[in-house]
């Protein structure tokens, strides 16, 4: 494996781990200062989220930081990277998220690793993860093809910050947020099986956004 390689792997696993931090561990935080307020707890946990966004994006930008195999997939599609890439960085930021998901447990001291509880299921949470997914998407390689990339940190962060409130899902729009978020028996948490339709709705929010991407932002090149 090339060297450039493992900084994309290392880049995409250390980044995803860092927003699970920041997801997983906002959530906690905020359960715990504002135990009685669940709209409080979810603005502090949008606040982090979106704060973390920012910051991880310009970290890792000029090496790789889609955190997300939803925007992996589409970069795929749309002819930003090659096949060969995706599968590792799948398992680099499924396993990354995973680990950030087990840290923010222990920061906090719980049970390092607790199934959740939290049932998130129904139509009206299948389509928002849908409209979710494909606005992030728009957002990504609408700034991407039009050679607006130093936007994309904070545009990423705001979007997500607001679909935090706008969507009745709150947002995922990341298979591996996902699967991540089953391991947390906290604010944050989803029911595991409650997780294989979010990641579904999520694969199809990139077909959507793929081919909307294609007609609005053809690639010129």
């Amino acid at each position: 494996m090339s060297t450039e390689r493992c900084r994309v792997l290392i880049a995409e696993g250390v980044g995803t781990c860092f927003l699970l931090i920041g997801v997983v561990g906002s959530g906690i935080m905020a359960e715990r200062l504002s135990p009685d307020d669940v709209g409080l707890q979810l603005f502090q946990n949008a606040a982090a989220t979106a704060a973390v966004l920012i910051a991880i994006i310009s970290i890792f930008g000029t090496i790789s930081a889609d955190f997300n195999p939803a925007v992996t997939l589409a970069a795929w599609m749309l002819g930003h990277r090659s096949g060969r890439e995706v599968p590792g960085m799948v398992v680099a930021q499924v396993v990354g998220g995973c680990l950030g998901t087990v840290l923010a447990n222990l920061m906090f001291d719980l049970t390092w690793i607790e199934a959740s509880t939290k049932v998130r299921s129904g139509g009206h949470l299948w389509l928002a993860e849908v409209v979710a997914t494909v606005g992030l998407l728009l957002v990504v390689f609408s700034l991407l093809r039009t050679a607006r990339s130093s936007a994309i940190p904070y545009v990423v962060g705001a979007y997500i910050g607001g679909a935090y409130y706008f969507t009745s899902s709150t947002s995922f729009a990341n298979p591996a947020v996902t699967v991540a978020r089953t391991l947390s028996d906290t604010f944050a948490g989803i029911e595991p099986s409650s997780a294989p339709m979010f990641v579904l709705m999520q694969v199809a929010g990139v077909g959507v956004a793929v081919a909307l991407v294609r007609v609005c932002f053809p690639d010129r090149d």
